[in-house]
């Protein structure tokens, strides 16, 4: 798979596009299940509640987040990829935090929905071809191709886990 072109997401999503280094998009999302189960894991039940700052989202809220996240964006894939031309809705992420009540979750459950997003994810990008994946459509009013969000959702994740390096865990 080729790295999308900067025509194929909106301005907004470079700073997560940026982030992914190579080609390998699926090999990407592969290793990051991994990569971010280990740094989560060491995590105990009561530090995952923890907020860097006041106003902040706890660590269960940014799993949740990115969990939503991945799962709204796999769907925009999804419909894209298949060829379908009906222009998708953004998302509000703040009224998905309060409504999601992740703090009320087991930190374990939470890793666990991770894994199980990302894994189901992976059966979905694994089946697309090159041509699902130069397909083009339009989520939140900008024109977006499969592989642009597909980019997007590496590097979203990778976004967030290095603000969780840096900030929860340093």
């Amino acid at each position: 798979m080729q790295r999308p072109d900067v025509g194929e997401y909106a301005p907004y999503f470079a700073k997560y596009v940026d982030l992914v280094t190579g080609n390998e998009l699926v090999h990407t999302l592969r290793a990051q299940i991994g990569d971010t189960l280990a740094t989560l894991r060491a995590v105990s039940e009561g530090d995952s509640l923890m907020r860097y700052a006041d106003g902040k989202w706890s660590l269960r809220e940014v799993v949740g987040h990115m969990i939503d996240t991945e799962r709204i964006f796999a769907y925009r894939v999804l419909r894209i990829a298949r060829a379908d031309e009906t222009p998708l809705p953004g998302f509000d992420q703040d009224p998905y935090i309060a409504a999601g009540r992740f703090d009320e979750r087991a930190w374990t459950s939470l890793l666990d929905e991770f894994e199980a997003v990302r894994r189901s994810n992976l059966f979905l990008f694994e089946g697309l071809d090159a041509e699902a994946w130069g397909r083009r459509g339009v989520s939140s009013g900008s024109p977006i191709t499969a592989r642009g969000l597909g980019f997007v959702i590496a590097g979203h994740e990778l976004h967030h886990m290095r603000i969780v390096r840096e900030r929860y865990l340093a």
